[in-house]
């Protein structure tokens, strides 16, 4: 477990989405397990069909069985504060899933617990059991389905009840407040409206900029690349491989991998991939880097909680794997031919991690967009994105100071953060 003296002093974990405090997330579990073991209600369909698949596919059997057993016996590993282990067997992960199932995450100053299911396999999934279960087609396959069965609660309007005032667990509240200041400026909504006017998680979660808050960098500029989501920069790499070996601890970049094998890869084949990561708290809708037309643009399946093994126990999940996931995780791909010709070809890929089960594309192929034109979404989750680009584009960096890693913070949305050289 990697954890920084930094790290140790802030309320979140990178990206907000599992408290940095181990204390705070084994309070959180403790008390979600307290309340499936008072709930005697049987499994939803959705949950009661993978219980079916751990106990109906041997293979898949062995690790639900081994994941669990395979947790060191130590603290902070299966420890809670009361001294029982945090989830005991997959019995028990099936039951806290589907108690998730009909929440939506409450606000919390001192911990959000963004990523439930993730918080629930925090250390199993990082076993060498995990490792291979969360590769499993059969596995992820249920999972898009128990993730896709949970975002249509999230999009109803029961979901909307943490869209309250309460001055600690409330989105409106206090507490709240101060982690997003000037929300009711930044964002569209409206304060006199029960739940600022939003139908639901999802329209929170999805929520838009007010006009003007975003303004584009230089727009009728085509040699200067806008920032894709509003992120923190987390890697810039150069002459990036066909093939590599992206399991190892560097988690190189392979672009076939990344690319599912599109025909269109080997345009990108020695050339620049920046990656970039988003926050609890962000904006969560992608803009258009460039101006150009849409070449192609689909979703690419994959995994949901699969790790590198080479991090070891990562205490929150993906974060530490996010150019593993690159190549495995579900992902969308749009590939955009720029106006400007020393640009070309580019792409821009929006990654789930975990509980963001849905990126949803909103251009088509053949449309024409310009630079700063809303491309789509994530429904639900923090996430990470790349932006491809060929071997002959000459990129300067504008990152605003920064450099490149877990410690990074967001550039706002639509600014500079490159330029192309002749």
């Amino acid at each position: 477990m990697k954890t920084t003296t930094n790290e140790k002093s802030l309320p979140f974990r990178v990206g907000a989405w599992l408290p940095s405090d181990q204390d705070i997330l084994e309070n959180w579990l403790d008390e979600l397990i307290a309340e499936v073991e008072k709930d005697k209600s049987p499994l939803l369909p959705v949950i009661e069909e993978l219980k079916e698949l751990i106990e109906d596919d041997p293979e898949i059997f062995m690790w639900f069985h081994l994941m669990f057993e395979e947790v060191p016996r130590k603290p902070p590993f299966n420890k809670n504060p009361a001294g029982q282990p945090q989830v005991r067997n997959y019995h028990l992960m099936l039951r806290l899933i589907n108690r998730i199932m009909t929440k939506a995450p409450e606000f919390n100053e001192t911990g959000l617990v963004g990523f439930p299911i993730n918080a629930i396999l925090d250390w199993s999934m990082g076993t060498t059991a995990g490792y291979a279960a969360f590769l499993n087609e059969k596995v992820n396959w249920q999972f898009k389905r128990i993730l896709t069965e949970w975002a249509i609660f999230l999009s109803s309007e029961d979901s909307k009840y943490v869209l309250n005032k309460d001055p600690k667990t409330g989105w409106f509240g206090t507490d709240a407040m101060k982690a997003m200041p000037d929300f009711d400026k930044q964002f569209k909504c409206d304060p006199a409206l029960p739940h600022h006017g939003f139908k639901s998680w999802d329209d929170f979660f999805t929520r838009e900029f007010r006009a003007g808050q975003r303004p584009l960098a230089d727009p009728d500029n085509d040699a200067v690349i806008a920032n894709a989501c509003e992120s923190a920069p987390y890697r810039i790499e150069k002459n990036v491989k066909r093939h590599d070996r992206f399991w190892i601890k560097a988690q190189p970049y392979s672009l076939e991998h990344m690319m599912a094998n599109d025909p269109l890869l080997d345009n990108f084949i020695g050339g620049t991939v920046y990656q970039a990561f988003l926050n609890a708290l962000s904006y969560h809708r992608w803009h258009s880097p460039v101006s150009g037309k849409i070449v192609k643009a689909y979703v690419q399946d994959g995994t949901y909680y699969a790790e590198a093994l080479s991090e070891g126990y990562d205490p929150s999940g993906p974060n530490d794997s996010q150019g593993y996931i690159t190549e495995l995780a579900t992902r969308a791909l749009i590939f955009i031919e720029a106006d400007n010709p020393a640009i070309g070809l580019m792409c821009i890929m929006p990654v789930g991690m975990a509980e963001v089960s849905s990126c949803q594309i909103t251009v088509y192929e053949g449309q024409h967009v310009k630079k700063g034109d809303q491309l789509g979404m994530f429904h639900f989750g923090g996430s990470t994105h790349c932006l491809f680009f060929g071997p002959k584009v000459k990129l300067v960096f504008d990152l605003h100071g920064q450099t490149p890693g877990l410690n990074s913070g967001n550039i706002p949305l639509k600014s500079k953060i490159a330029t192309v050289t002749s």
